[in-house]
Parts: C-alpha cells; structure tokens; sequence
C-alpha cells in the first residue's frame, strides 16, 4: 500500500502543473479534482512528445515524466542524439521536491565523509522546477562515469538547453537544464507563486 500523499508533496505537484499550464487552482496542498484533471493533461502532452521524439528505457521514461513537457522534448531529443551516435545514455535523475534536494545536499557534510554531490539546497536547484535532468552514460550494460565520454555526449545537445560540464565553480558533465535567460531567484519565485516561467 502507497503513503498518503503529504500537503507539501501535493503543493508541489500542483505549483509543477501550473508551471506546465496543466492546472490553474490554488497551491494550498489539497487534492482535488482539478488536481487530477492537471495530471491527465501533463500525461496527454507526455504522450504527444514521446510520439514526436521517441520513447527510451523504463528509467529514463520514468524520470522524464516529471519534467516540465519542454524539458521533457528536450531531453528526449538529447536521447535520440545520442541514440543516432550510438550512444547509450538513459536520464537518471528528472525533477526532485525541495526535501529530496536538500537530503542530496547534506551528503558530504554535517560529519558525512562522502564526497559532496551538490552545492544546490532545497528550493536551489534546476531540478526542483523540472528544467533539469541528468544522464548517465552506459557502454555493453555498463554505467561509465569517465569525462570524456560526457564532454562527447554534450556535443550533441539540442538548442535551447544548458551543459552542467561548463559551469566553472562546480562542473557537473552529467547535467543539463532549460537555458531560460532568468536568475534561478525569478525561477523560483514564479515557480511558487504557480506562474509560468518557461516559454
């Protein structure tokens, strides 16, 4: 049997829908009709960008599911890119809530002699706003995690979408995000606010 969905967790789901045009109620963390009426529109879109670029392996269908539907045509056109080069990649890691982020980013800190994943905290990351996927790249079943493989895979980005690997204070070849043109602040607070934030 499945946990009961939590306010928060529902108050996010419906600041993604807004932000994806999918629901226009209030984010007050309470299901309701129209909630669900925006689930079944994100997953009609879902469907006409899969059949426009294509459908993957299980894990990466189920990570790009949770991206916003222009993220979601992005990555998808990033993975049949890569697919045309022969390639294997698969998305890894799709949209994150601010508590799934910030359990990410207490590794390697606190006493944690793990090696830091993130300097990204909750409500602080790409990924919270479902802009922002990562890719892992796989050679006969498997996971490479060697740069240069990912600094070849980012040559096949498509247009409109940023490279982690180029970012100068903490490269990340593994990630790749919307390019809005607006602060992660202004991202953020329209995503809270259940507005619009990408064109």
């Amino acid at each position: 049997m499945s946990a009961p969905l939590l306010a928060e967790d529902i108050r996010f789901l419906q600041r993604a829908l807004c932000s994806a045009g999918c629901y226009a109620g209030p984010q007050d963390g309470v299901w309701n009709n129209a909630v669900e009426a925006g689930e079944v529109k994100l997953q009609s879109l879902a469907d006409q960008i899969a059949a426009t670029f294509g459908r993957f392996d299980v894990r990466s269908e189920k990570n790009i599911a949770t991206l916003h539907p222009k993220a979601q045509a992005a990555a998808r056109q990033l993975l049949g890119n890569l697919r045309a080069q022969g390639i294997e990649a698969k998305v890894l890691s799709g949209t994150r809530t601010y508590e799934e982020q910030e359990a990410l980013y207490r590794i390697g800190r606190n006493g944690d002699t793990a090696r830091p994943v993130t300097n990204a905290r909750g409500g602080h990351s790409n990924h919270n706003f479902g802009i922002a996927w990562d890719i892992g790249i796989f050679r006969d079943g498997r996971y490479i995690t060697t740069t240069p493989d990912y600094i070849a895979a980012a040559r096949h980005i498509p247009a409109g979408v940023e490279w982690g690997g180029n970012w100068a204070t903490f490269p990340d070849p593994p990630h790749y995000q919307l390019a809005l043109g607006l602060a992660l602040s202004a991202v953020r607070t329209r995503f809270e606010a259940g507005q619009s934030f990408v064109t």
